[in-house]
């Protein structure tokens, strides 16, 4: 046997002395190409409004609750449970009892980049059997004589405005708003359809002609899908109850989590686009706290 082979085999030669066995060394392991972590999925972002605040406290119901620490609470558990979910990032425009102006509500969901806005109020009216969850989106004129009421009555606490306008002329103005608003508002129906099948599936009652129209000034983010919620009236003694009871507010959170679900399921994630370009003209706009403001809806 040759002394090379007798090397490899790690065996002695003849007439030579043993060597104590080797040591088996574990072959060293290689050291794995450096793997990138599967990029994570953007969470959406949902803006939730609780409509009121401060010195404007909304609605007071039947019982004295308060319609802006009411909708407080509310926003809070639908925040929680879109957080709960780790496919949306929920952001707040008030987190506590605050005055927020309404073309700031529509600046902060801005500010955000959120994917979805939703102001969460509650209602009243003269007639105290009226009751039922309702939802709005965006219209010049109202759907009806009520909902062009209300909506005057929502916006005399602050100046309509959403997006910022003021140096732009009429004819420009209208361009931007036509052609960054026609496909936000019928988004903004889609889940507005998607919310009131959601409520329901919920078990939560509904106002007649659930889906209604108009010109509420928190809606008017040229691009950012929104709706405003009005979950019951408290007004109404049998909505009032439910709309401080924890059970009854998460059924309504989890009714937009499960409309958020479904809108975005057919949405791929994408930036939100700017708004289009064009030049003006040559020069030729729930405690109870203390006495409630005059102003309804924040």
């Amino acid at each position: 046997m040759s002394t090379a082979l007798v090397g490899i085999l790690g065996l002695s030669a003849p007439g030579a002395a043993a060597d104590p066995p080797a040591k088996s060394a574990r072959p060293s392991k290689r050291a794995a190409p450096g793997r990138k972590a599967p990029p994570q999925p953007k969470l959406r972002v949902v803006v939730i409004d609780p409509g009121h605040g401060g010195p404007d406290s909304g609605t007071i119901g039947a019982s004295g609750f308060y319609e802006k620490n009411v909708v407080m609470v509310a926003a809070r558990v639908m925040a929680r449970q879109l957080a709960a979910t780790k496919r949306y990032r929920p952001v707040l425009t008030r987190n506590g009892d605050t005055y927020i102006a309404l073309r700031d509500r529509v600046a902060r969901a801005r500010a955000a980049k959120a994917d979805l806005f939703v102001s969460v109020h509650a209602d009243s009216h003269p007639d105290r059997f009226t009751r039922g969850a309702s939802v709005y989106t965006l219209s010049e004129s109202g759907s009806d004589r009520e909902a062009v009421a209300l909506a005057a009555k929502e916006n005399k606490s602050d100046i309509i405005a959403g997006a910022d306008f003021r140096n732009k002329t009429a004819d420009v103005t209208s361009i931007l708003i036509d052609l960054s608003q026609r496909d936000t508002i019928n988004q903004s129906r889609t889940f507005a359809s998607l919310l009131i099948g959601a409520l329901g599936r919920n078990g939560v009652g509904l106002l007649a002609h659930t889906h209604r129209h108009a010109g509420f000034a928190v809606l008017t983010a040229p691009d950012t899908p929104a709706v405003l919620l009005e979950m019951g009236y408290l007004s109404n003694r049998q909505d009032e109850r439910l709309l401080v009871q924890p059970a009854f507010l998460l059924r309504l959170a989890n009714a937009v989590v499960d409309a958020a679900d479904r809108f975005f399921a057919s949405r791929p994630v994408s930036d939100p686009l700017p708004l289009p370009s064009v030049s003006n003209p040559p020069p030729t706009a729930p405690p109870r706290p203390g006495p409630a403001a005059a102003s309804k809806k924040a």
